[in-house]
């Protein structure tokens, strides 16, 4: 006999829905309650783990060359490798060891962080490249399963309280510290961690890892909230506030001052939040005209003099920026509407579209539009990945408890604690940000997107078949690419180094030697069987997982050879060596193919643009019931539709050789 559950009677499930609500926000009555203020509160400090990580390594010169050259064969012709070959040994000889002895020395002398955090940083500050478009990725989030849930007003005030509870329970160190857990039934409980700090912080990290759990860096979350990139003249400043009380939110190009903390610093009430986002709502005015957001779309030079001409015309304006920048964050409410069949809408919109009604400097932004599709973006100097993804994950599983819904009644005595930031703007303001909207629209008029979503393949067939997910889905763009262009190009995978005290990002580099070889194998006049192929695709496999394995402990040769550059560029003696001169040193770091994925429960998709004019940005997702991508590019270098549909060839192909 079938059992019927609630979800067969929707009256039903409405009914239990707003019962659950109810007894959530009852037990959240008194605001001070840990249960209302706090994500959880773990009985481990967040950052117990981070005097025991670990120090990310430098990898032995020859190792670092021998890994570059690996990477170079399938790209140049045996000509133009034996050049290559000899600007590397070239390298070792003359004064390669020099710049590898000052490497090691600055290194000693700053065991608090990593060889490569001080130039990573550097090199994304003293860009000045505009930041939509070229840095600023997003992650759409998925729906909420209850329609009525999805409307603007409920969905914004339940993202602010799930992130002021993250927020509270990250800076009073009571977040569950980031690990990566092989068995998480095993390791992710509170009597693992109870277990565990049974050992001195200064060598927890290795007894997590006696039990296949490995903590992750977490400096990185320190600048989630209330902080933001200034821009300056040569490199711009990353600055970070306390004590702060008020979120920022932005509509129609307006610009608002909420304050969501109390003077305690405890979160308010959910009623008082949601009602001074409906009071919000009733004040907001129509389209700015000169919305100062689009400001932020700048070269950061030109910002940087804008910005200096807004404070110098007024203190109000000095006031009002220093508000912007001090936010804990922004949420960004649009006039849009999207669904969830089509991603790329959203994407696009949300990375760069609308650039009236952004802040693109402000380390966190939440973007809602009137369907309640919610995406998150941030400001990728001071944070990659792994922290941005905590939080978006944790904000997704934590609004399902609903502290606000249909039925939230208004209260009163909002409206001192909501107002809005008018700015004085002059003459040369307002050619400025006529100037950065048609500067922003022309750019983003070029860019193109496309999506596929594959769904004979998924994360679940390909385990079932042993084969890694992530080595099909490289591989597939290594064939599309093949079968669109009939050649083989520089490919960026980002792989985290958080297992390390400070640890960034290393690139993968997936078109490699066998990937080529099954590529023209598969595509030849005497293609091989299936079986094998098979085998050839195994062995593309087997390359990527080492070489993922590698990057991840720090053993790739990018960040290194990017770190020895810097050095050499610091004693101006750069140009003495033949490997950075090497024409096919630039070509490898021309990204043609610029690919990243981020895995969760909560995600429906999430882009960013090309790296490069005749590049494809590729933000793609391994699901349970399918293989998903955005492809973004230049409409007058690449073609991104086309590069679409061979991909989608090329993964017909592949799952033909994996099911053989």
């Amino acid at each position: 006999m079938k059992v019927l559950s609630a979800s067969h009677f929707p009256s039903v499930r409405h009914r239990i829905d707003v019962q659950y609500a109810s007894i959530v926000r009852f037990l959240s009555q008194n605001r001070n309650d840990d249960g209302y203020q706090y994500l959880h509160k773990s009985n481990m400090p967040t950052y117990y783990f981070q005097k025991s990580l670990p120090r990310l390594p430098i990898p032995k010169i020859e190792k670092t060359l021998s890994r570059y050259l690996d990477a170079q064969r399938p790209l140049l012709s045996d000509e133009e490798f034996k050049k290559t070959q000899d600007a590397c040994n070239k390298f070792v000889k003359s004064g390669g060891w020099e710049l590898q002895a000052m490497l090691k020395e600055k290194d000693k002398v700053n065991k608090h962080t990593s060889y490569i955090s001080e130039p990573w940083y550097t090199m994304y500050l003293k860009d000045r490249a505009p930041l939509p478009v070229n840095y600023n990725p997003v992650l759409i989030m998925k729906h909420d399963t209850r329609p009525e849930y999805n409307d603007q007003a409920i969905r914004t005030a339940n993202v602010i309280i799930s992130s002021m509870r993250f927020m509270r329970s990250l800076n009073e160190e009571v977040l569950v510290p980031e690990i990566y857990h092989m068995d998480p039934s095993k390791t992710d409980t509170e009597a693992f961690r109870a277990k565990i700090m049974r050992f001195p912080s200064f060598i927890a990290t290795y007894a997590a890892y006696y039990y296949k759990a490995y903590p992750l860096d977490m400096v990185q979350f320190q600048g989630l909230f209330a902080a933001t990139r200034i821009p300056k003249r040569d490199k711009d400043e990353i600055v970070r506030f306390k004590d702060v009380r008020h979120v920022l939110v932005t509509r129609n190009g307006h610009f608002y001052y909420v304050e969501v903390l109390d003077s305690d610093g405890n979160i308010r009430d959910p009623e008082f939040i949601y009602s001074q986002i409906k009071y919000l709502l009733t004040i907001s005015e129509d389209q700015n005209s000169h919305p100062i957001g689009a400001l932020t779309t700048q070269n950061r030079r030109i910002w940087w003099n804008a910005r200096e001409h807004l404070i110098s015309s007024s203190a109000k304006n000095a006031d009002n920026l220093k508000a912007i920048d001090s936010a804990l964050f922004c949420i960004n409410l649009d006039e849009t509407k999207y669904n969830e069949e089509n991603p790329v809408p959203a994407v696009r919109d949300f990375l760069f579209d609308s650039c009236k009604n952004r802040w693109y400097d402000k380390s966190l932004s939440v973007i809602i539009d009137k369907s309640g599709t919610t995406g998150v973006t941030f400001e990728h100097s001071p944070t990659d990945g792994v922290s941005v993804l905590r939080y978006f994950n944790e904000i997704y599983k934590d609004m399902n408890k609903s502290f606000v819904g249909p039925e939230t009644k208004l209260v009163k005595g909002v409206e001192t604690t909501v107002r809005k930031l008018d700015f004085d703007i002059d003459d040369k303001s307002k050619n400025d940000i006529e100037t950065a909207i048609s500067a922003h629209q022309n750019v983003v008029g070029s860019i193109d997107m496309n999506f596929l979503k594959y769904q004979k393949l998924n994360k679940v067939e390909c385990k079932k078949y042993k084969i890694s997910p992530d080595s099909i889905m490289q591989l597939g763009f290594q064939l599309a690419y093949y079968r669109q262009n009939k050649k083989f190009v520089a490919t960026y995978e980002s792989c985290s180094t958080s297992a390390f005290r400070h640890g960034r990002t290393e690139t993968m580099r997936p078109c490699t030697i066998e990937t080529k070889a099954f590529v023209e194998a598969i595509d030849g006049k005497n293609k091989p069987s299936n079986k094998q192929l098979r085998a050839m695709l195994d062995q593309c496999s087997k390359k990527h997982n080492q070489l993922t394995k590698d990057a991840a402990m720090g053993q790739g040769f990018d960040r290194h050879l990017f770190a020895l550059r810097t050095a050499a560029e610091r004693v101006r003696i750069v140009d003495d060596f033949d490997i950075f001169k090497d024409p096919a040193y630039k070509r490898i770091n021309h990204y043609i193919l610029s690919t990243s994925t981020l895995t969760s429960n909560g995600l429906l998709a999430g882009g960013f643009g090309p790296v490069v004019k005749d590049g494809y940005g590729i933000g793609y997702n391994i699901q349970e019931e399918l293989l998903g991508c955005v492809v973004s590019n230049y409409k007058n270098e690449t073609n991104s539709k086309e590069f679409l549909e061979c991909l989608k060839s090329a993964y017909d192909d592949l799952t033909d050789v994996i099911k053989a």
